[in-house]
């Protein structure tokens, strides 16, 4: 069906048709659906409404590469960087970089960590390292520095990819995101809302389709497709089961007499 384009960017999205206009380039990105079972919930937050991007949307954690989460210097365990750049089809640096935001913007934006004193542990608590976060969130600290210091290596084998979308050429900010799943670990809990966030809550993916379909939420498009998704999973283990083929969606403009609409395009 689509989504109705705002009046606003109708005069763009002919400019851009047209050549007159250059669409923004997009950035990498990644964004982690962090889920707990019984029964199966997902992990959402509520962007402030002062946001340039997504203002007021529920949406998973996540947010923009870090250069420094590209740094070789990261310790690293589980599927390596090359080999997550063959699931992902990016370059290994690329790959490297988006794996380690991933883990980063769950911290920073949940309070979960998805890494621990081994290659086979994992962190069991972080309360009290809130001014970690405070400083990757102002960037005041990169996240190879945390894991130093705090003796830590990331577990990308935590991870699952799941998505890849590409936010459209009309936008003014773009991003070229990477959806993963990670299951919530054992002793952890999300913390307090930090960074980019007013409010967060746990959702049964159905109830959050529900609410949104009710206006009494709001989420973007990739979110609503994801949930959808998600929505037809009982258990975590039955998600990271599955076995899906990477697809990159980018929603594309159509116009059906004389009406602009976004429209998902594969």
């Amino acid at each position: 069906m689509g989504i109705p384009l705002p009046e606003e960017f109708r005069a763009r999205v002919r400019d851009i048709l047209a050549g007159r206009i250059t669409p923004v380039a997009a950035r990498d990105a990644a964004t982690v659906i962090v889920l707990r079972d019984d029964p199966l919930e997902v992990y959402l937050l509520r962007r402030k409404a002062t946001m340039a991007f997504a203002a007021g949307a529920y949406v998973f954690p996540g947010g923009s590469v870090d250069p420094r989460d590209a740094d070789r210097a990261v310790a690293w365990a589980g599927p390596s960087p090359a080999e997550w750049g063959e699931l992902l089809r990016a370059e290994e640096g690329t790959a490297r970089g988006l794996v380690c935001a991933a883990v980063r913007e769950t911290f920073e934006e949940s309070g979960v960590l998805l890494a621990g004193p081994t290659e086979d542990t994992i962190v069991a608590d972080t309360t009290g390292w809130d001014a970690e976060r405070e400083a990757l969130i102002d960037r005041s600290l990169s996240f190879v520095d945390f894991l130093d210091d705090k003796g830590l290596v990331l577990r990308s084998d935590l991870l699952k990819p799941w998505g890849h979308w590409i936010t459209p050429e009309i936008e003014y900010r773009r991003y070229d995101t990477r959806f993963f799943v990670a299951a919530l670990p054992y002793g952890q809990r999300t913390r307090d809302v930090g960074g980019e966030a007013d409010s967060v809550a746990w959702m049964r993916p159905q109830q959050a389709l529900d609410l949104a379909k009710s206006h009494e939420i709001s989420v973007m498009m990739p979110t609503f497709h994801t949930l959808t998704e998600m929505a037809g999973f009982d258990t975590i283990a039955g998600v990271f089961a599955n076995d899906r083929e990477i697809v990159t969606i980018m929603p594309q403009v159509v116009e059906v007499d004389g009406e602009m609409r976004l429209e998902v395009a594969r």
